[in-house]
């Protein structure tokens, strides 16, 4: 595979493989980028109506914009028939191996998952559910930013059942109980598997891990995990709740919505790290206002500031053809600061704006 070119993408090195196919870095040859190619195995696509399925499903993860979702190119069939999907390429570890290096802190645990519950919520208003939220499919990037990767695969593939030829032990301790029943599941199941995964941040243990299947789906219906203060001291009773509540076994007693988990853990950051809790605000503000208004108030304040400057500029060429004149003696113009969008603090750019317009057109 390596150096092989499929579509306009170039294959430099393999990344790694899983339960779905395998992984490789790649060059975009249209863009000056690098990006990772998943593969599905032979076995998942021979079926023409599965290939169909997994170009939707991927075109409706491609259509997902959160700086905590991994971005979706695009999904493409090569020659010979193996079914690709073409999605940003992250310089990071996953959440699995991490673990594996050693403990959490607890503000890090708790900021992670919320980083991990503010994405699902975003994909969730969209209609799009994981059904395989796991430490291996989460990603910390260099920057310290959690990307949640397969958004919408686990669907495709069976993974979300018990039955699935695809399921691993790894996958299975994951699932939610009405998952192992191979009942039809809703957003409810990433709530509570987003609670085994917090529960192992904070322990370093997987509540459910057994040595078969049997045993796994047994704890999973029937048993409660270990209270996590006994396994970790000066866990916050506040973090023992939510947990308890996200991994409930009777999906009507979990949380109803990801929002109202995510705004707990915000709740409990605030308590345990106000400066981490401060720093996810800001940025949560920041994308709030870049779906927002933004884009309308951006668009009509360049035009205006470009058509200003303009006349600003050719203000003599203006006099001319409307008869005006120049300037002339004791003549100006005045360009009043124009105000940023709503709820945005830049003063100092929209007023040194109209300064520089100002002494432009005067000279």
């Amino acid at each position: 595979m390596i150096g092989k070119t499929f579509s306009h993408y170039r294959i430099i090195e393999r990344i790694g493989a899983g339960g779905m196919g395998e992984v490789y870095k790649a060059e975009d040859l249209d863009l000056p980028r690098f990006v990772a190619l998943k593969f599905l195995s032979r076995d998942m696509t021979r079926d023409p109506k599965l290939a169909k399925r997994f170009i939707r499903e991927a075109q409706a993860a491609s259509a997902l914009d959160h700086p905590n979702v991994c971005t979706v190119y695009e999904a493409k069939e090569t020659d010979d028939g193996r079914m690709f999907i073409a999605m940003s390429c992250y310089e990071g570890v996953n959440l699995r191996d991490r673990l594996a290096e050693g403990e959490l802190t607890l503000d890090e645990a708790v900021e992670y998952a919320l980083a991990v519950a503010d994405g699902a919520a975003y994909a969730h208003k969209r209609g799009i559910i994981h059904r395989d939220i796991k430490p291996a499919n989460l990603m910390i990037t260099d920057d310290n930013v959690v990307k949640i990767l397969d958004f919408g695969l686990a669907k495709l593939t069976g993974r979300s059942k018990l039955t699935s030829s695809g399921s691993t032990l790894g996958t299975l301790a994951y699932m939610s109980p009405e998952q192992t029943q191979d009942e039809p599941v809703d957003h409810r199941t990433d709530i509570y598997s987003l609670g085994v995964t917090l529960y192992e941040m904070i322990t370093g243990i997987c509540p459910f891990i057994a040595d078969y299947e049997a045993a796994v789906v047994y704890k999973i219906l029937n048993l409660n995990p270990t209270p996590m203060g006994q396994i970790r001291a000066r866990v916050p009773p506040r973090l023992e709740r939510i947990v308890a509540k996200a991994i409930h076994k009777d999906k009507s007693r979990r949380y109803q919505h990801v929002g109202l988990l995510r705004d707990d853990l915000l709740e409990l950051l605030q308590e345990i790290s106000p400066s981490r809790a401060v720093r996810f605000r800001s940025l949560r503000r920041g994308r709030v206002r870049r779906y927002g208004n933004w884009p309308r108030y951006a668009i009509a304040g360049g035009l205006a500031a470009a058509a200003i400057f303009t006349a600003a500029l050719n203000w003599e060429a203006i006099g001319a053809w409307t008869g005006l004149g120049g300037l002339g003696e004791g003549k100006g113009i005045v360009v009043l600061p124009m105000p940023p969008p709503e709820g945005d603090s830049d003063e100092l750019l929209s007023g040194g704006m109209a300064l520089d317009l100002n002494r432009r057109a005067l000279g």
